[in-house]
């Protein structure tokens, strides 16, 4: 995540590029395998791992860089076909789970077209596979207002608390109001869990903010949002992730060969990666091959 943090925060080019993002595509691939249990040749973008399955042994997944690959996954919705930045299809079922991640440099008042976005999203895929895992995963730069930039040359003082400037954080580390709206209403959207609530919810969301002082580009604003609000990175992934066994895994035992998320041998050579910022889905039984 540093990473993808990094690259977000220091990124000045043209946001239409989605160069600033495309690494927050990365990790959340990554994580949907390591994490998740998720098949890498089912992911696009495709993450750089190689399963190794073995008879009757947890299988081994292996660090790959020369099998990732790009790109965005297309499903078809009732509307039109929607370019999405992470799916998850699976062989006779098709697109199980969709992760979409949006990132706000600035302007903050436009936040509300980022909603409309989401619920457009959701509704449009939603007919045409209620089943669908949706999550909507949101960073924004979480520049802190000055004084200098408060008092900037023929601009009001109180444009910034309207959301008119690129601040995210007032002076005292509080969010402006803009996005504390924001907060509010993308807890609202994150809450579908039956295939008959509504279509224009997702089933996870998240909401996060990047430091950007010179010294912690790589980390996020602590504290913001709180564990409890449900917008949370860890809660997020963890919703995906029982989203999906409820309506792929355990409503039909038919296809759990093919649906079944994977518990990789806690000896894997995937799993010794330097730097991981989550725990990894290992098999609790013991292997006879275990160092």
């Amino acid at each position: 995540m540093a990473t993808a943090l990094a690259a977000f925060a220091e990124f000045d080019g043209r946001v239409q590029s989605e160069r600033h993002i495309l690494p927050l595509h990365w990790y959340v691939a990554c994580r949907l395998v390591v994490e998740g249990g998720f098949d890498p040749d089912d992911i696009i973008p495709r993450p750089p791992f190689r399963v190794e399955r073995r008879r009757r042994k947890p299988p081994l997944l292996h660090f790959d860089p020369a099998l990732g690959g790009c790109g965005e996954g297309t499903v078809l919705g009732g509307i039109r076909a929607k370019h999405v930045d992470v799916l998850v299809s699976l062989a006779r079922i098709g697109p199980v789970l969709s992760v979409s991640c949006k990132g706000v440099t600035g302007a903050f008042r436009n936040l509300g077209n980022r909603l409309e976005e989401i619920v457009g999203e959701c509704s449009n895929l939603h007919m045409m596979h209620p089943a669908l895992v949706i999550g909507h995963l949101v960073l924004l730069r979480g520049n802190r207002v000055t004084n200098e930039n408060s008092a900037a040359q023929n601009r009001p003082a109180l444009d910034w608390r309207r959301g008119g400037g690129n601040a995210a954080l007032a002076q005292d580390g509080v969010p402006v109001s803009p996005v504390r709206r924001f907060h509010d209403a993308l807890q609202v959207l994150g809450r579908r869990r039956e295939l008959m609530d509504q279509a224009g919810q997702c089933e996870a969301a998240a909401l996060a903010m990047v430091a950007m002082e010179e010294e912690c580009r790589t980390r996020l604003v602590p504290g913001f949002p709180s564990e409890e609000s449900g917008l949370h990175f860890d809660s997020f992934f963890a919703a995906l992730y029982a989203r999906y066994d409820e309506r792929f895994v355990t409503r039909c035992s038919m296809l759990d060969r093919i649906s079944r998320r994977h518990c990789w041998d806690r000896s894997s050579p995937g799993l010794r990666l330097f730097g991981l910022d989550y725990q990894p889905r290992v098999a609790l039984l013991p292997t006879s091959d275990l160092p």
